[in-house]
């Protein structure tokens, strides 16, 4: 997965206002790791980009390169264990215990290793060699999520150097497989024959949230607290075919598209969790423009349909309202000159946290409204719950983000996508994205080419995760202060 873009859609539709663009203008430049720090967060970066994890490869090869970063810096063996399936030894999970005072319960730090598949002639520089070029570090993981990995492996570090002592352990896990689906190795695997290695209060995983620029401005900061997840289903419709000179009533490939007109006008019910009202309630409070209104309309009231509707036009803020399902795959027929006999569809639904597969599949039978449109759910869905908003919680991140980017507005968000998330939140361990890495409102090139990293955002990004790490390793954060050392 890699990190939402929110704003970067909206911005079609919304002006910024004098109030946003004071609170971004100009900034400052950002607190940055001292030098060395800076360049051994770099030289891991760019080891862990040249080692080939995508899923023919495996990640134990990485996991390794971690460890020995690790013991040499000083971590007992028996606090960096290395763990893989036993029939998929190339699919290493690395879990490093930093041993605190035992004053609360652990928390624990998620990043994947593993990056989907890049062709070199597809890129304009090697996918998987670390490219530095125009201000930015090009590389297959370089957003996804190979920077997050080094952030967090270059801060556990710089605390070690500091016998710094947190008054909890601090566990960071690096695992297979994510982009694969996660569903047998990584946290999965991991809480399934280990859960006692990485069992926590809540878990940050940096494969998500951080900083949207607007214009080279900083516009706000994401704190992910939920996501929706996936439900596949296969519609399909059969006729007796024949002859394609003499057409009659009954086509496969006619009764499959009406059904798909219909569906392709049909919007499910407005469902607002408590991360998306605080969301729509901060976007309106950040952009007292045309929508603002709207926005506060349905964060007190999902059912005032006229607000829904303006703002459903948006395609994100339409995401973040309701489930959707949207047909991605179609086939039909078998020869040109006959009639069809099978047409064949794939509808994606995105299902909003709360809502449910047979709440789905009934509204899908309805609205396609025709017994002879056979209708197959590929497989059940893996439903997260929302980890909570909690006031705590935002305003911890507030004050790290702070202490980098004075005054930048911190908004809770659910991601439109899915991550290792669902795992741990469904183990009972409240999951939260943070990221340290600003980009772009419209940049988005995880999975694709030319992947990149700005320089400076890297090198931010691993002070932020050292402050947030150091925050967050007091007995009872959130509710702790950042000591700003």
């Amino acid at each position: 997965m890699h990190r939402t873009r929110l704003l970067g859609v909206l911005g079609a539709c919304f002006a910024l206002v004098p109030l946003l663009a004071a609170a971004a203008a100009s900034p400052p430049p950002a607190p940055l790791p001292p030098p060395a720090d800076r360049q051994l967060a770099r030289d891991m970066l760019k080891t862990l980009v040249e080692i080939n994890t995508t899923h023919a490869h495996g990640s134990t090869a990485a996991a390794e390169a971690i460890r020995g970063w690790l013991l040499s810096a000083g971590f007992a063996p028996a606090d960096v264990v290395l763990i893989a399936p036993a029939d998929h030894p190339t699919k290493g999970n690395l879990v490093v215990r930093y041993r605190g005072r035992g004053r609360d319960r652990p928390v624990l730090f998620m990043g994947h290793l593993d990056v989907v598949e890049a062709r070199a002639e597809d890129w304009s520089v090697d996918p998987f060699h670390l490219t530095e070029q125009g201000g930015f570090f090009y590389g297959r993981g370089t957003i996804d999520m190979k920077d997050g990995d080094a952030a967090i492996v270059e801060s556990l570090i710089r605390l070690k150097r500091r016998h710094f002592v947190p008054e909890r352990d601090l566990i960071a896990m690096f695992t297979a497989d994510e982009e694969a689906g996660g569903d047998a190795n990584g946290p999965a695997f991991l809480l399934r024959e280990h859960r006692d290695l990485i069992d926590a209060a809540f878990a940050i995983n940096l494969d998500g949230g951080g900083g949207n620029l607007h214009q080279a401005e900083r516009s706000y900061f994401e704190l992910g607290t939920s996501e929706k997840t996936y439900l596949t289903f296969t519609l399909e419709t059969t006729s007796p075919g024949g002859h394609g000179s003499l057409p009659g009533p009954d086509n496969a490939i006619y009764r499959l598209a009406d059904g798909l007109g219909r569906l392709e006008r049909y919007r499910f019910p407005v469902m607002v969790t408590a991360t998306t009202r605080l969301y729509f309630k901060k976007l309106a409070e950040l952009d007292p423009g045309p929508m603002s209104a709207d926005l506060l309309a349905i964060a007190a009231d999902p059912g005032n349909e006229a607000a829904a509707a303006r703002l459903s036009e948006n395609v994100r803020l339409n995401a973040e309202l309701r489930t959707t399902c949207v047909a991605t795959l179609i086939s039909g027929g078998h020869a040109q000159n006959a009639l069809p006999q099978r047409a064949r569809a794939t509808v994606q639904c995105r299902m909003m946290p709360g809502d449910t597969a047979e709440h789905v599949a009934a509204q899908l039978v309805a609205t396609l409204a025709d017994p002879k449109i056979q209708m197959t759910q590929d497989a059940p869905p893996i439903v997260s719950p929302e980890s909570p908003p909690t006031p705590e919680m935002l305003a911890l991140v507030a004050r790290v983000a702070h202490s980098m980017w004075p005054g930048v507005p911190v908004l809770p968000t659910m991601s439109t996508g899915f991550s290792d998330d669902r795992q741990t939140r469904n183990a009972g361990i409240p999951s939260y994205d943070v990221s340290g890495v600003w980009m772009d409102e419209n940049e988005n090139r995880a999975h694709g080419r030319d992947e990149r990293v700005g320089v400076e955002a890297f090198d931010e990004s691993v002070e932020f995760t050292y402050r947030l790490i150091e925050a967050l390793s007091k007995a009872g954060a959130p509710d702790r202060r950042y000591s700003g050392r």
